[in-house]
């Protein structure tokens, strides 16, 4: 997120809410618990995924550890859509944990902390294909993560990233218990992820040897340039067995980082995670020469990348990240999105192809006093409660207001600053929450000051 924008959001003038509408605020609402019933995680009582990023290694001098920061946090969140991300924090090669440990964890805790505040899972990764070897020194790690943070629903443990070709039973099935067990006795709930042999790949032998204990999940690693429908016949052997699988780290190119995207594999994969309810963090926020990474070299270290900016791989992911189901985002289950272009009445406003991530058409040149109405597009909310209005927007030099209404203008709800993102195809995402009784609406859009450019709208229930 850029400053622009940061200063907009946090100077958001909310108008009164009329019709039974409460107040209006800009900060988001606490992610439901995560637990493990069967084969599913669940985000409070409901079988749930979620889609994001996961960072490079932490190491100092990797390169990967300039990303680890609040405003990088903050632009997945608000550009990409992410709701998961993953700290890959490095510990037996040079630079990482082992070397350093005041430094890396200072760097965990960083991306920690902000995905806490803008209400994000994120998984603590002890990325290493040795842990055996660290044992005591992951129990220590653990431990020191679970009294600090085990009171917050957004952490997630992963105590193993890749075993190597190594005994499940006899070599990570041990470690992993004693992490495990040390971890429950400070925190008793939290989800706990667990690599599997084969590079995280084995997880069907995980599943004939599960860990003793509550909220576990088995990794599995994929590159669909190397991995193919071998890899998703040993994942859906360990779903049969009742395993609750999370796919930690992925990519669209290959094993080794490097080649293109390959993209039928990836629609394949994205095909059986979707429709498997399982969740996925995308390998991986970098700008290291490599196909993997989803920056080109010299990207912002603080975000506010533009889409040329980002890699094939990397397009491709945002591109999933976004489109993941929403409905799966929070403990109640509504979202909606409502394309711009599709307005059963209009004023003022033209549509244009767009740039976007997945295409098509925006609505473009709104200027002061144009509206749109989405009343042919009616929505049923299904609780009186808070819901958070994503706005995907594009604007050469700020300026503009927005209201969110209903058709006709009343009642108008709220209204939002819309920041300058440098220009008219640059996209970001901003919103704001607002309470709304149940029931069926009809919205609509007013520009109080036009200047902007709207691609899509997300309406999303939160606790």
């Amino acid at each position: 997120m850029n400053k622009t924008l940061a200063k907009n959001l946090l100077h958001t003038v909310l108008l009164p809410l009329l019709g039974g509408l409460l107040c209006s605020q800009l900060a988001v609402a606490d992610v439901a618990p995560l637990s493990v019933s069967g084969n599913k995680i669940l985000a409070g009582d409901k079988p749930a995924s979620f889609a994001g990023n996961s960072l490079f290694w932490s190491n100092n001098g990797w390169g990967g550890e300039k990303y680890y920061n609040a405003d990088v946090v903050r632009w997945l969140k608000n550009d990409w859509g992410s709701t998961l991300v993953r700290a890959a924090m490095g510990v037996d090669e040079g630079g990482g944990y082992i070397q350093d440990p005041v430094g890396n964890k200072n760097k965990v805790k960083a991306v920690v902390d902000a995905a806490i505040a803008n209400d994000m899972y994120v998984i603590i990764d002890w990325h290493s294909h040795k842990a055996e070897n660290y044992r005591n020194q992951s129990i220590a790690f653990f431990q020191e993560m679970a009294r600090t943070y085990g009171g917050r629903n957004h952490v997630i443990y992963e105590i193993y990233n890749e075993p190597l070709q190594v005994s499940w039973s006899g070599v990570i099935k041990p470690y992993a218990q004693a992490v495990i067990n040390a971890i429950r006795a400070i925190d008793p709930d939290n989800l706990i992820i667990v690599g599997t042999p084969t590079w995280s790949q084995d997880v069907d032998i995980a599943s004939r040897d599960k860990l003793a204990g509550n909220n576990i999940a088995y990794t599995l690693h994929f590159y669909a340039g190397t991995h193919g429908q071998y890899l998703r016949d040993k994942a859906q052997t360990a779903l049969n067995n009742g395993a609750a699988l999370f796919v930690t780290e992925w990519g669209s190119v290959n094993a080794d980082g490097n080649g293109g995207v390959a993209n039928s594999e990836t629609n394949a994969w994205v095909e059986f995670m979707k429709t498997r309810g399982i969740s996925h963090a995308n390998w991986a926020i970098n700008d290291k020469a490599e196909g993997a990474s989803a920056l080109t070299p010299g990207a912002n270290a603080r975000g506010g990348w533009a889409n040329n900016q980002l890699t094939a791989s990397g397009s491709l992911s945002k591109y999933i990240i976004q489109n993941w189901p929403k409905q799966n985002n929070n403990n109640n289950g509504f979202s909606a999105t409502l394309q711009a272009e599709n307005t059963s009445a209009q004023s003022g406003t033209e549509t244009q192809a767009t740039t976007d991530a997945g295409g098509g058409l925006n609505v473009g040149w709104i200027d002061n006093g144009d509206w749109l109405s989405y009343a042919g597009t009616p929505l049923n909310l299904p609780q009186t409660g808070n819901y958070r209005i994503e706005y995907r927007i594009a604007s050469l030099n700020g300026g503009g207001n927005l209201n969110f209404e209903e058709a006709g203008g009343t009642p108008a709800w709220a209204n939002l600053n819309v920041p300058s993102t440098g220009g008219w195809q640059n996209w970001t995402t901003i919103n704001h929450v607002v309470h709304s009784n149940a029931g069926t609406h009809r919205f609509g859009i007013k520009a109080n000051r036009g200047g902007w450019n709207l691609n899509w709208i997300r309406i999303t229930k939160v606790n």
